[in-house]
């Protein structure tokens, strides 16, 4: 926790001159909650009254057995943070502020005994002028009582002339009414997450004290800015001129007086060297509402450029705007770390040059860094814990090595969570990972009263300035699945009422919103729902710029990004089932954590598959309401993953239960990981078919809990089957084989996502089980020339009448190319391997492969060898207290090839013992009793 609070305290809180800064996290805090159950703990800012409670031992761990459900009191009780502030200057000399970066959510706030304001918006930052509260102020104390966010809401919910909905139009998780309320829309619950619903000071809170305006009027404290990098005359969602000059736009909030003639100077340092790049004033610098603003025009031959991972170098610098008076008096500065970039969501109208290079016809749908279309490869980022004071930079640093690891350069962070801090795009800029951002607005549709409209334009101002300047921002959207989901819902629920609603939704998303983020921003693109059609029409002049193209579309044309689950396993490798789309935003299946994992959160004697508490524990499908006896919704959710299991794998009995229980849930770790491996290789063949698909992002990359969800990451950092094949399949040239089961064709394709074209030989040979190479079908060794951003065959049949029996038949193919990554000269030397079977390996005649495993002192790996048969998705996996991850795992061994793994250790024991626990086992397993 403490974590957190440095690191956010210090990206925040801006450097100043001439000021008195208090930092709340250092003082002593006390929470209560009288007159309920008379509870007086130690409480901590940043924090939430479940972690103070948890710390003081007055609750268990949240997260262990069924707490989701027994800690509701917590969540249904008003509780208070109060503290007495040391170091306060109460005289009549100094104006005084207090200022929270997060206040989750409903409080009363009163200091010095005295009512200061209430707030509703966890989202928003908050400042509030004191000063005259200190001339009576006896006993400098602030007290802040926070109310119960699930019981205000569903009495927000039942006002007079409240909104509402058609049925079924806000998707209830576990609590109700959460679309009524600015806070985190998952902590009422979602289908991978608890519904705790926290109460707390979530972020850093300070007191600021600055000198009267009649003692030194320079005295100016900044409490948030904009810093917007984009090219002369570009306009938002569209592709900017690159040669044109770079234009900063820098705009600074401040508490205190700004003194007539202010103005503005920067500097830019590079982040490496800390060498001053360029310096100078800003100019047209005008005043207004606390605000001050200023432009400068650079020279872009200085600045080198910013590219996401395997892109290019990740080039920073540290920007420093100071806030300067008439006599050149530095009253103020602020240090941003950002970076020069263009980063545009092409929505144009497919041209007439595309159209002869055979893409169809319709709108882009594709992201572009610096003028270059890119392949975007990536999942989508949930919040990390339901408690983000707890969220460490560690932690996160941890998160994101496994992204540039697992080969992504792009993460969806998805609406509904809370405002990303900015930590972590930090280390997004560093790492060189894109962050399609959203408004936190998900799975419901909301209400546009004044008030609400208002406080959501406070919230949405406040964020787009408070991250513009990282270079990893790459989009703003409105909210989540509104457009594909919600206003689908509504047309087929009410279509009677379909107009009504479709013009709350434009006037929030694409009146209200749209605005905001045009006004504060030239750089970065915006759609109003993370699925989209995209626009029909993008006009600056007009009160509302763009207009959306919904389902006006023309047969034959293709249109926008797509989402896509389908939980009928048996077709989950058909891929005439996939959608095809400019883009894929969203496409996933659950699975089961590890064992591990599990042990961490539930007690041994529920560790088997269906019991009560990792029933409940699994919130696909969502109870829509809180209960602890609602099986019929979860158990749909267990179903489809035993399914999937038995329809496609060999089915684990063995006598051990907790073996059992381990076998069961890795197998449905490996459907996860081969369905979204079909699906990948399909998104990203259509790079180069007429629909042009350039981007895929797989739901999802993290867990928020040890839970049954469709993460690629265990909640402790551990990978899970899907991590390692996304990272396989996510390289830059790869082989990947296509089977049409209905007309028995076969073709096999290498796809390449890199700028310049790649030669290389693609080799091709069918075995048996046993190992043993089957010579009565020709496949040739092939050589091929793969175009930019494109993908080629190199193999072609028919399978459906061959005499070869496909139950003892596997295909193992690989390619060996060469190539250059984008923004190098040299050539680099691209492998890839890859297995496919025709059949189902349920009904495989599979033979034990006889997997040894040793690890060698002397080079610090492992080695793998399949001695009498093939393994098919073998696995190495490591004992708990530790986290690692293996270079490689869930692959094919043909016997007699060994296969060396090297690990990269994260946390645990060092001593080396933990190397003689590392097990290694394959599909082969399942079949066994032991």
């Amino acid at each position: 926790m403490s974590n957190f609070k440095y690191l956010v305290g210090l990206l925040v809180a801006p450097t100043v001159i001439s000021q008195s800064v208090i930092d709340l996290s250092g003082s002593s805090w006390t929470l209560t909650n009288p007159p309920y159950n008379n509870i007086s703990v130690q409480g901590s800012v940043p924090s939430q009254a479940h972690l103070d409670l948890y710390a003081s031992h007055v609750i268990t761990d949240p997260y262990y057995g069924l707490n989701d459900f027994a800690l509701r009191w917590v969540a249904n009780s008003n509780w208070t943070y109060s503290t007495l502030i040391a170091d306060l200057d109460t005289s009549r000399s100094t104006q005084t502020w207090l200022l929270f970066h997060g206040l989750d959510t409903f409080t009363s706030v009163v200091f010095c005994q005295q009512p200061v304001a209430s707030t509703n918006n966890q989202f928003r930052q908050y400042h509030f002028d004191v000063s005259a509260l200190l001339s009576n102020c006896t006993l400098p104390t602030l007290s802040i009582n926070f109310g119960s966010a699930p019981l205000i809401a569903d009495q927000i919910a039942v006002e007079p002339n409240q909104e509402t909905w058609p049925y079924g139009v806000e998707i209830i998780y576990e609590l109700p009414n959460r679309q009524f309320i600015r806070k985190e829309q998952s902590d009422f619950g979602w289908d991978w997450g608890p519904a705790f619903a926290p109460a707390g000071i979530w972020q850093p809170a300070y007191v600021v004290q600055l000198s009267m305006p009649a003692n030194a009027s320079s005295d100016v404290y900044v409490r948030n800015s904009d810093f917007d990098i984009s090219r002369m005359g570009q306009l938002n969602n569209l592709p900017p001129n690159q040669s044109a000059p770079w234009l900063l736009n820098a705009s600074l909030d401040v508490l205190g007086t700004l003194p007539p003639g202010a103005a503005l100077s920067y500097v830019f340092t590079n982040a490496s060297t800390n060498e001053t790049v360029s310096s100078g004033d800003l100019t047209d610098v005008t005043c207004s509402n606390g605000t001050i603003t200023g432009m400068a025009i650079l020279d872009p031959s200085i600045y080198e450029l910013w590219w996401p991972r395997g892109l290019g170098p990740q080039n920073l610098y540290n920007l420093t705007v100071s806030v300067v008076d008439c006599n050149g008096t530095t009253l103020a500065s602020v240090n941003k770390r950002t970076g020069f970039r263009t980063i545009v969501l092409n929505m144009g109208v497919i041209s007439d040059e595309q159209l002869a290079q055979g893409i169809a016809p319709g709108n882009n749908w594709h992201f572009e860094i610096n003028g270059h279309e890119f392949y975007a490869k990536g999942s989508n980022f949930i919040p990390p814990d339901a408690f983000w004071p707890r969220v460490t930079g560690t932690k996160m640093q941890q998160l994101f090595d496994s992204v540039t690891a697992g080969n992504q350069n792009m993460l969806r962070v998805w609406a509904s969570g809370a405002y990303t801090p900015d930590f972590i795009y930090d280390i997004a800029d560093k790492e060189g990972v894109l962050m399609w951002s959203e408004f936190e607005f998900g799975d419901a549709l909301y209400p546009t009263d004044q008030d609400f409209i208002d406080n959501v334009a406070e919230e949405v101002a406040y964020n787009v300035r408070r991250v513009n300047h990282h270079p990893s921002l790459a989009l703003w959207a409105g909210g989540n699945e509104l457009e594909s989901l919600e206003l689908q819902n509504v047309n087929q629920t009410a279509p009677d009422q379909y107009d009504y609603y479709l013009a709350q939704y434009e006037q929030l998303f694409l009146n209200t919103i749209i605005n905001i983020v045009y006004t504060n921003s030239k750089s970065i693109s915006y759609i109003p729902s993370s699925t989209t059609n995209g626009y029909l029409e993008l006009n600056f002049s007009l009160p509302e710029p763009m207009i959306e193209r919904y389902d006006n579309k023309t047969p034959g044309s293709v249109y926008g990004d797509t989402d896509y689950y389908n939980y009928d396993s048996s077709v989950a490798f058909n891929y005439s089932s996939y959608p095809v789309g400019r883009f894929a935003n969203e496409f996933g299946y659950h699975s089961m954590p590890s064992l591990q994992s599990w042990q961490e959160a539930v007690s041994s004697e529920d560790l088997y598959f269906n019991s009560t508490t990792i029933q409940l524990r699994n919130h696909h499908y969502p109870p829509g309401g809180l209960n602890t006896s609602n099986f019929a919704n979860t158990s749909k959710g267990m179903g489809e993953m035993t399914i999937a299991a038995e329809t496609w794998y060999p089915i684990p009995s063995k006598a051990d239960s907790l073996a059992n229980f381990s076998a069961w849930c890795h197998t449905t770790q490996i459907f996860q990981a081969d369905f979204y491996k079909s699906e990948i290789q399909f998104y990203r063949r259509g790079s180069g078919f007429p629909n042009r698909q350039l981007g895929s992002l797989y739901w999802q990359l993290e867990d928020i809990w040890q839970a049954p969800s469709w993460a690629g990451i265990e909640y402790n950092g551990r990978w899970k089957v899907l991590h390692y094949i996304a990272k396989d399949i996510y390289q830059p040239v790869i082989i990947s084989p296509f089977y049409n089961i209905t007309t028995g064709d076969f073709q096999i394709y290498v796809t390449s996502d890199l700028w310049s074209p790649a030669t290389g030989t693609a080799t091709f040979q069918w075995y048996q089980w046993d190992g043993s190479p089957i010579t009565n079908i020709s496949t040739p060794s092939t050589i091929f020339t793969v175009g930019a951003l494109n993908t080629t065959r190199v193999y072609a049949t028919t399978i459906v009448n061959s005499t070869l029996n496909y139950n003892n038949a596997v295909l193992y193919m690989n390619i060996t190319a060469e190539g250059q990554l984008p923004n190098t000269d040299t050539t680099t030397t691209f492998t890839h391997e890859n297995f496919f079977h025709a059949r189902s390996l349920a009904e495989a005649e599979m033979m034990d492969p006889g997997i040894s495993l040793t690890y060698s002192n002397d080079t610090e790996n492992f080695t793998v060898e399949a001695t009498s048969a093939i393994a098919v998705w073998t696995w190495l996996d490591y004992p708990a207290g530790m986290l690692l991850n293996f270079d490689s795992n869930g692959f094919l061994l043909l016997p007699g090839q060994p296969r060396e793994v090297s690990y990269t250790l994260k946390s645990g024991t060092t001593n080396g013992s933990w190397v003689d626990q590392v097990t290694v086992e394959s599909l082969w397993n399942n079949t066994l009793a032991y």
